[in-house]
């Protein structure tokens, strides 16, 4: 299972990865609006969504549970996300101005703790698979 744990956490770091690629492709897309950032958004539930796949693989694995509690924070983070764009589009579209750039850019900031965080979790899913040291045997 930490093997498992361990793919799982080296794909969540390329699926973020892939969400930073859709948000910047979708920032200079000449397709309107929402239409641009259709990946960026179809692969943010996928960010929901796989962490809580790996919390299953890490309990059954017998993870520790700061491991466990890291891999939760993904799905929080990505909640985080998805509010935090509402409000910024909700504030554009009334004509907030300056005030949705600032929400906009706590979701920019958001998404990097999302990296920072699979990052932490692949590192510490990979440590997970070096063998321990065993105390030598007495006679």
């Amino acid at each position: 299972m930490r093997k498992i744990f361990a793919a799982l956490a080296g794909l969540l770091v390329l699926l973020v990865v892939a969400q930073f690629f859709f948000a910047a492709s979708g920032g200079f897309s000449t397709r309107p609006g929402e239409e641009a950032y259709k990946g960026h958004h179809m692969l943010g539930y996928v960010l929901f969504l796989w962490p809580i796949v790996m919390i299953v693989v890490a309990a059954i694995g017998r993870m520790p549970g700061r491991l466990i509690g890291l891999t939760a924070v993904i799905p929080a983070l990505t909640a985080f996300q998805v509010v935090v764009a509402k409000i910024a589009i909700g504030m554009h579209d009334s004509g907030s101005g300056t005030g949705s750039e600032i929400v906009f850019g706590l979701h920019g900031i958001g998404g990097l703790l999302t990296g920072v965080f699979a990052g932490l979790i692949l590192r510490q899913a990979r440590a997970q698979l070096k063998p321990t040291a065993t105390p030598p045997a007495t006679a």
